[in-house]
């Protein structure tokens, strides 16, 4: 691929077991950043965040505040981590991180207010009538969003509430409420934001096919009830052995846009750890995947917006999730640019 450099990696078992030993000073990277480019472009381009990494690495910090103008919390604004408890909220992590990124002129997408993943057991452990959940959900979202009104640019509101079939996915909140939770969350999201953009988050309805078919169903209805609502994420978690077909991408988000919606990619990775041939062969497969996704961004004006889950080998939550090491990220775990990098780098340059 034009413009792609190859920095000799290590052998990819070494490259990811080799942490504790990578240098805390990133080499030299190539200017103009990332950001600069996308922001030519008219998008935002960014990474989902740690508080630890970003207080403990001056080179996590440095790298991070260059190369991107939009931070996504990755664990910190989640329910059971920011509402432990009925009666307390702890904002600390994740003030942490909106006060870094107004300091480097970074937008926020504030995720995630309604899931069924990392849920406090006070919640889950509960015995609740529907009107009890109905009041504890919308007490969560108003403060949380009233917490950094005018300070979130967007909303992750409700996440992965389609099943891999297109249908509602059996969670606390379907279960307790009914599938008006949905409408109810983002009325309060935008009541206690107006300013703040508010997004349908998912995996795997990037493309075309039942589950993408089933989003957008969904979304089409809370415009026509008159529900509030911006925009649709694909989140993008993809592999070497999976690739998303661009086209099909570019179909989705033209009929998004078609609506009237934005559409950001919100959380890719590409892992390698399932494609063929050797290291350096993966990573430039790995490279064109993520340029052929930029491309498909670019080329839409819904698409507003793309953010990589973490954006350091180092910090990657795949080899802890899969079992198996991997490098699904733009840089290195030495905060070296790999060729990925160069890939979105060129997409955004025009080359």
């Amino acid at each position: 691929m034009k413009g792609i450099v190859f920095l000799g990696f290590l052998p990819l078992a070494l490259a990811v077991s080799c942490t504790s030993g990578a240098s805390e000073t990133p080499t030299a990277t190539p200017t103009p950043s990332l950001s600069s480019l996308a922001q030519a472009r008219g998008i935002a381009i960014g990474a989902a965040v740690g508080p630890q990494f970003l207080r403990d690495e001056p080179a996590y910090a440095e790298t991070l505040g260059r190369e991107f103008s939009m931070l996504t919390p990755e664990n910190v604004m989640k329910f059971g981590l920011v509402h432990p408890e009925p009666d307390r909220y702890d904002f600390a992590d994740a003030d942490y991180l909106v006060d870094f990124a107004e300091a480097h002129g970074m937008q926020v997408r504030g995720h995630t207010l309604v899931w069924h993943f990392q849920l406090p057991t006070w919640l889950t452990e509960g015995t609740w009538t529907r009107d009890e959940l109905i009041g504890i959900l919308r007490e969560h979202i108003t403060t949380v969003v009233g917490h950094y009104r005018g300070r979130v640019a967007a909303w992750d509101v409700v996440n992965e509430a389609v099943g891999d079939d297109g249908s509602l996915r059996d969670t606390i909140w379907l279960r307790g409420i009914g599938p008006e939770y949905i409408d109810m969350a983002f009325r309060w999201a935008h009541e206690a934001d107006p300013d703040a953009l508010v997004f349908y988050n998912d995996y795997a309805g990037e493309g075309l096919g039942a589950k993408s078919d089933a989003i957008y169903a969904l979304v089409q209805g809370l415009l026509e009830r008159g529900v509030p609502i911006n925009g649709v994420g694909f989140q993008m978690h993809v592999s070497l052995r999976w690739p998303p077909a661009p086209e099909a991408v570019a179909a989705n988000v033209a009929r998004l846009g078609a609506l009237g919606l934005q559409v950001h990619i919100t959380e890719m990775d590409v892992r390698i750890q399932d494609g063929t041939g050797t290291v350096d062969e993966r990573l430039a497969a790995q490279a064109n995947i993520y340029r052929d996704m930029m491309d498909v961004c670019l080329a839409s004006s819904a698409c507003k917006a793309f953010v990589t889950w973490g954006f350091t080998d180092r910090h990657s939550w795949i080899p802890l999730f899969t079992d198996n090491p991997d490098v699904p990220l733009l840089f290195d775990e030495s905060y070296r640019p790999k060729p990925a990098y160069y890939a979105i780098m060129d997409a955004l340059a025009g080359r």
